[in-house]
Formats: C-alpha cells, structure tokens, sequence
C-alpha cells in the first residue's frame, strides 16, 4: 500500500516524545513525515540532533500505521477532510508558526483559510454591549472582505461568528477543541451548521475527542495562526483569551484590545493588553487601519443591522439610548417626555430587546 501522508504525519506524531514542535524539525529536516519515519539512528541524530528515546520511539511508533490508517477512514466517511502539515490546502499562515498541527480536520469551505482573516474573541460571559460591540465589529470586518475566526464558545466567540453571518456572502471559521463530531458547547449546534455552510470548521484533535480544559490553549494557538490579527473584545484577568493573545505575539500577528467600563471584571485582561501595547479599538476601521487595505473589492464600512428600528413611538428613548448606563431622569430630559412616559417606552424597549434595564434605574441600548 502506497504512502499516505497524513498517515504518516500520525504515525510520527504519536511517537512517544514528538509533540508538535519536535514534528516540525523532522518533517522539515527530512522533507516529509514518512521520509522522517524511514530515516536510521545516524541520520537522526546528525538533521534533528534525536536522541538514543527518540530514535527508539520513532522505531517503535511504526505499529501505529493501521490505526492511522482506520482513523482516516472514519474521518472521510463523515464528510469530512484530513490535510496534514506541508500538504496542499493546508493554510499558509498555520504552517509558519513555531507549532502547527500535524494534521487538520476540516468540514466547509476550506478555501476561506487562505483569505485574509481576523480573530474576534473574548469572555464567556460577556455584557450585553461586549456581545453587542463582538457581533458588529465581526459584521464589519466581514464586510470589509475579512474572514472571522473563533472558536464557538458562548459569549464573544458566538457574537463574532453570528456577525460575519449577518453579511451577506460573510465567512466565518471555527476552531474547535475537540473533534468535528462533537459540537460544544451543544447549545451552538444551529449556530455551528450556519458556521459551516459559510465558512469551515477546523480542528487537530481526532473525531470522538472531548473537548478537555487541556484542549483550549492549544485550540487557541490555531484560532491566532490562522489570522493576521486577534482582537480580544472583553476578557477577565485569567481569560483564555489572553492565552490567544500571547500566542498571536509569538506568532508575529497583530494584537488589539477593547476597552471595557472602568472596574469592570471583564474589563481587565483588554486593559492588561492595552498597557502592555496592544492596539486600541473603537472600531472596524482601527483594525484595518492597523492591518492595511481591505482586501481587493472589499468596501469598509458600517454594517446595519438586518433587525428594524423600534415602533415610532419608542424612537425617542431609543435614540438617546447609549452604550454606557444612564438614569431613566437623563433619558426622559434628554428625549423631552416625562418620566412616566420614559418609563413606560423603557419597559417596552426592554420587552422588545432594544434595551437592558441594569441596577438603579438605568439603561444602556441593546438593539441595532
């Protein structure tokens, strides 16, 4: 039977002590995993400097072929691909960073790996604006020819992807921390098919595989190699966002950064950033700025939500309405109605989603 690379790349990645960078210096010392794999102790030892454990365990891996081979086959039975470090289709991007996967499983449209593209990422259990701000921001960059990459948690990563969908002809990725049959969280399971049929989904970890805490940082060294930049949206001090970000350093990508309400738990890791120099957000266009010109034929620009404006009546309230939390009292004087009035139009807005009532009588806008 001829060889298979990906087969080989699994084989040699389950050696007892190859993890992904030690993959990396074979694969390009010797030109190819099974080139690697069909090499003596001397030539090991003289391209990779292995030692005497190495060459053992590299001897030793050769029975892993027929599992290999059987975990291929499973994974093109489910509709889905395997393409394999310095095989064609897979991203350029991911190949240059220090640690690249082995191999990638894929499902979607793989071609949208090659396209420009931007990470948006951020907290679990993000406000209501974070949430707000993640999916406008996406739908921006989407529209500016930018392909959206996260990874499908709640919160941010969730926002990021529904705002690439909100344009039309938008793309989206997401990277998974475990295998491709095992959608998590389960509450995305309508959200990650939306993600598919625009864009892909991506992950090294083989079919079956859970999605362990011990998945997500390495998770997140792909959602940043894909990327030219990672825009981290609200993230506490120990968010794994942060993780994501340190990894776009190493990596050489661009880092950006959010600011949040001052005090803010969810505040503190984008301001972390911001000090230590990240770029600073406001919007899509401090993005592009930072990462040039918008892709040939794209057109930067705000996108409009697709959801209508309020009924007539509750336009006034609406529309003094503001990111940050205001009295009811300043809402009323600033649209010119009475408090009663303001009441009543608040409570409707809050009712239809336009609006968020918070502690003390205040209320920051919600809808488009």
């Amino acid at each position: 039977m001829g060889r298979n690379r990906v087969v080989d790349s699994l084989v040699l990645r389950g050696a007892r002590g190859v993890g992904d960078r030690a993959f990396r210096c074979l694969v390009d010392a010797f030109g190819s995993p099974g080139a690697a794999l069909d090499a003596d102790a001397v030539a090991l030892e003289k391209n990779c400097g292995a030692t005497p454990a190495l060459v053992a365990a590299l001897a030793a891996c050769r029975d892993l072929e027929e599992r290999a081979r059987g975990a291929l086959v499973r994974v093109e039975a489910a509709g889905f691909t395997a393409v394999a470090y310095g095989q064609e289709g897979y991203p350029e991007r991911l190949a240059a960073i220090p640690d690249p996967p082995s191999v990638l499983y894929l499902a979607g449209d793989s071609s949208c790996l090659a396209a420009p593209a931007v990470a948006v990422v951020g907290s679990r259990k993000a406000s209501t604006h974070g949430v707000r701000f993640a999916r406008r921001l996406a739908a921006d960059l989407a529209a500016a020819g930018f392909t959206v990459v996260s990874g499908l948690a709640q919160g941010i990563d969730a926002a990021a992807h529904r705002g690439a969908l909100d344009v039309p002809g938008g793309r989206t990725v997401a990277v998974f921390g475990c295998g491709l049959d095992v959608i998590y969280p389960p509450r995305h399971a309508e959200l990650s098919v939306a993600v598919r049929n625009s864009g892909a989904w991506v992950s090294e970890f083989p079919l079956g595989a859970a999605p362990g805490r011990h998945h997500f940082p390495r998770r997140n060294r792909v959602i940043s190699g894909l990327t030219q930049g990672v825009v981290v949206v609200e993230a506490s001090d120990r968010s794994g966002s942060l993780i994501t970000a340190s990894c776009a350093l190493e990596q050489g990508r661009e880092v950006f950064a959010v600011p949040g309400l001052p005090g803010s738990f969810n505040a503190q890791g984008a301001h972390r950033l911001l000090r230590d120099g990240a770029r600073l957000v406001d919007s899509a266009a401090d993005v592009l700025e930072e990462l040039g010109a918008a892709p040939a034929g794209a057109a930067a620009g705000t996108v409009a939500d697709a959801r209508p404006e309020p009924p007539a009546e509750l336009r006034p309230l609406w529309k003094v309405l503001e990111d940050a939390p205001l009295h009811i009292d300043e809402l009323a004087a600033a649209a010119g109605v009475s408090a009663a009035e303001a009441s009543a139009a608040l409570m409707e807005l809050v009712l239809g989603g336009y609006a968020e009532q918070w502690a003390g009588g205040r209320f920051v806008r919600t809808g488009p």
